[in-house]
């Protein structure tokens, strides 16, 4: 009688007990992997710092000059990026935020004030208008300026972040270190000039203001910022 062939897999043959001496034991099951939460970033990505959030600020200028407020989203910015949707949200929050951050990039009020300011309020009417017409003569910080002007006239939140950026984070701080009273309301006589201008040669291109050299504007303008923050 022929005897049975041994089982390849456990050494034993059809029939017989197995010998737990040389049975292979069953593969151990690997433990799932830990999901991140929401809005988490991967170790690797948040290790990139500050790095990777200027890019993401750039990427997101650039898209929000070419698409504007609306057509713009999160995950098209981290796309533009090479980042994750998460990341985006992880370092700026919402999209909101970081449309402001994306338009700060381009005025930079923070490292502009102690030039304007200067050395006291003589001359600050002109220092202002020199500044604010070379940022918007700058084709690459005009353009997400030309966005979110063209976006406040429609959506609140372009309009908050226009609000908060020229009035708040810029003139507000000039005209409270001056000894002047009223500087808020001054600051906001100042911000309409300024983004009347803007409005009328850049977004309309009213002539013949539109193709003015910007010398002339600088010079005519000037004295009127001046008196806004400065007069008594």
């Amino acid at each position: 009688m022929t005897e049975p062939l041994p089982d390849p897999a456990s050494g034993s043959t059809p029939g017989s007990t197995p010998d737990p001496t040389t049975t292979t034991p069953a593969p151990t099951a690997k433990p799932a992997p830990r999901r991140r939460g929401p809005g988490r970033p991967r170790q690797d990505e948040a290790d990139d710092g500050p790095g990777t959030q200027e890019r993401i600020r750039l990427a997101a200028r650039a898209e929000f000059a070419a698409r504007g407020y609306d057509k713009t989203s999160v995950r098209g910015i981290a796309k533009a990026a090479g980042v994750d949707p998460a990341l985006v949200h992880h370092y700026f929050g919402s999209k909101d935020d970081l449309f402001a951050a994306a338009i700060e990039l381009s005025m930079e009020p923070a490292l502009v004030l102690p030039v304007i300011i200067g050395s006291g309020p003589d001359g600050l009417g002109e220092r202002l208008a020199r500044y604010f017409l070379g940022v918007w003569e700058n084709p690459v910080t005009r353009a997400p300026l030309l966005a979110v002007m063209r976006s406040a006239l429609t959506h609140e939140a372009a309009a908050k972040v226009l609000r908060r950026l020229i009035l708040h984070r810029l003139l507000e701080r000039i005209a409270a270190d001056l000894n002047v009273p009223d500087p808020t309301f001054r600051a906001e006589l100042a911000a309409s000039h300024m983004v009347g201008i803007a409005i009328l040669r850049y977004v309309v291109q009213v002539e013949p203001l539109a193709s003015a050299d910007p010398e002339t504007i600088i010079e005519l303008v000037a004295p009127t910022l001046q008196r806004y923050l400065t007069e008594e």
